[in-house]
């Protein structure tokens, strides 16, 4: 994601693949500044467990944006344990209409390892088709991998890694660095 304020400043590549009742998000470590990688190894894939219930994010954009919209989530949860969807929906609702949180940049794959979302300050609360959610600057290369990838016989963390692999050589903000997480559907 780039910014006005900060022009050349891209961030990472998250993935979401669902297969086999397991749900993998990966994400690669790369943080670059026009030409320059900044970082390498930045981690951007994270497991959340408010009320005891794992709930896994990976986020593209300002790392302390992210992490703003990460406590608000978490926050959501408790309110309202195992509703996934509803807590989505009410964080994607903040973010859009709240005075400070709109400003944040930042987008989010949310994942309890049933559902799959993609939630965006413009108020999108998106269920992907086809099992498969990607987002940042290697997103659609990533994407488009892994929706030719489940024409295959891979489980979902093949898939999921094989795809960002193909992403990281085709995108110089994307690297082969990945965080992975993977929870039970």
């Amino acid at each position: 994601m780039a910014d006005d304020r900060f022009p050349g400043w891209h961030g990472t590549t998250i993935l979401a693949v669902r297969r086999g009742g397991k749900v993998v998000v990966a994400g690669d470590g790369q943080v670059s500044v026009g030409p320059t990688v900044m970082k390498g190894s930045a981690r951007k894939v994270r497991r959340l467990s408010p009320g005891g219930r794992d709930v896994v994010v990976g986020f593209a954009g300002s790392t302390a944006d992210a992490f703003t919209l990460l406590e608000r989530l978490e926050k959501k949860l408790e309110a309202a344990p195992g509703q996934l969807q509803r807590a989505c929906v009410e964080l994607a609702k903040d973010w859009r209409t709240d005075k400070y949180l709109r400003n944040l940049e930042a987008m989010l794959i949310v994942t309890d390892g049933a559902q799959i979302y993609v939630v965006t300050g413009a108020g999108d609360v998106l269920e992907p088709e086809h099992d498969v959610a990607a987002i940042g600057s290697g997103g659609n290369f990533a994407l488009a991998a892994a929706r030719g990838l489940l024409e295959t016989g891979l489980e979902a963390e093949a898939v999921a890694r094989k795809a960002m692999a193909i992403a990281a050589e085709i995108c110089v903000y994307t690297n082969g660095n990945l965080t992975v997480e993977t929870l039970e559907g």
